[in-house]
C-alpha cells in the first residue's frame, strides 16, 4: 500500500514542477515587479523599490476605472447572452433526430475561426460606407450607423461579435451536459403527465446546474480577459467607450512603458477576478445543492 501511495504521488511531481515553472514562478515575478519601478539603462533593466506606491495609484487611474466598468458590462451582457443562446441551441439539438451532426457542425463553426479573421470580417461588416449591416439598414429605409465610431454603439457592437464568436463554446459544454442526463427520469415524468416546461424547470435545470456553473465560470474568465476583439475592432475607442482592463494593462506595459505600475494593475485584477469567480462558484454550487 505504501509503495502504491508513493508512486501515485511521484507521478504527480512532473506535472507540479511544470505548473510551478509555467505559472507560479512568473506570477511571483510579476508580484515582485509590482513593488518596483523599472528603467532601462544601457539596455539593462534597473529595478527601483517603490513599495506600495504603484498600488496607491490605482484608485486615481481614470482609464482603469473606465476599463473596469466596460469590462464588467461586457462580461455580464456577453456571457448572459451566450449562456442563454447556447442553452437554447443545445436543447433544440438534443431533440433533433435527423441532421444532428450537420447542425452541430454549423453551430460550432464561429469558434474555429482565428481572431484576426474575425476582426477583419466584422470590421468590414460594420463599415459605415459599404458594410453589409448599413446596406441592410438602407434597404429597410433606415439611416446607416457608425457602429464602431459611435460611443453609444461601439461597446454593443463588440459584444455582438463576442456573442457570435463564443456562443459555440457554451453550446458544446451545455450540450454535453444535456446528453449526459439520465433518460429514465424524463420517461417517468412523461408517464406522470409532466409537460415539457415542467420537465425543463423541475428536472433539466436542477440537474444541469453543475454544468451551467462550470460553463459560466469558464466564460467569465475568458470574458474578463478580452483583448483581441477590442484591439482589432476599436482600439479602446472612441474615447474610452470600449476600453477594457486587458487593453489598459497593455497600454501601461507596452505603450507607456510603465512596467511596475502595469504589474501592480495586473496583480490587482487577478485578485479581484479570482475572488469574484470563487464567490460565483460557491453561490451556484449552493443553489445546486439546495435543488
Amino acid at each position: 500500500m505504501k509503495s502504491d501511495t508513493f508512486w501515485r504521488h511521484a507521478t504527480l511531481w512532473p506535472a507540479l514542477v511544470l505548473f510551478a515553472l509555467l505559472t507560479i514562478l512568473p506570477l511571483l515575478k510579476l508580484l515582485a515587479l509590482s513593488f518596483h519601478d523599472v528603467e532601462w539603462v544601457n539596455r539593462e533593466a534597473v529595478w527601483e523599490w517603490v513599495g506600495l506606491a504603484n498600488y496607491a495609484r490605482l484608485p486615481q487611474d481614470n482609464l482603469l476605472r473606465a476599463g473596469a466598468l466596460n469590462t464588467l458590462i461586457f462580461a455580464v451582457v456577453a456571457v448572459a447572452l451566450q449562456m442563454l443562446i447556447g442553452f437554447i441551441l443545445a436543447l433544440l439539438t438534443t431533440r433533433v433526430v435527423r441532421g444532428r451532426v450537420f447542425y452541430r457542425t454549423v453551430f460550432i463553426l464561429p469558434i474555429l475561426v482565428p481572431g484576426i479573421i474575425i476582426g477583419a470580417i466584422w470590421k468590414l461588416m460594420y463599415s459605415y460606407d459599404f458594410g453589409v449591416l448599413n446596406s441592410l439598414l438602407l434597404w429597410l429605409g433606415l439611416a446607416p450607423q457608425d457602429w464602431l465610431g459611435d460611443p453609444d454603439l461601439a461597446l454593443l457592437s463588440v459584444i455582438i461579435v463576442d456573442v457570435w464568436h463564443w456562443t459555440p463554446f457554451c453550446f458544446l459544454l451545455l450540450l454535453a451536459g444535456l446528453e449526459s442526463l439520465p433518460d429514465d427520469i424524463f420517461e417517468a415524468a412523461k408517464i406522470d403527465g409532466a409537460t415539457r416546461w415542467q420537465q425543463l424547470r423541475h428536472i433539466t435545470l436542477p440537474l444541469m446546474l453543475p454544468t451551467i456553473a462550470v460553463t459560466f465560470v469558464f466564460r467569465m474568465i475568458l470574458a474578463f480577459k478580452v483583448f483581441d476583439e477590442i484591439y482589432l475592432l476599436t482600439g479602446g475607442g472612441p474615447g474610452t467607450s470600449t476600453e477594457v482592463i486587458s487593453f489598459t494593462i497593455y497600454r501601461r506595459f507596452f505603450t507607456e512603458d510603465q512596467t511596475g505600475y502595469g504589474a501592480a494593475m495586473s496583480i490587482a485584477v487577478i485578485a479581484v477576478i479570482a475572488a469574484g469567480i470563487i464567490a460565483a462558484t460557491r453561490a451556484t454550487a449552493g443553489k445546486g445543492a439546495k435543488a
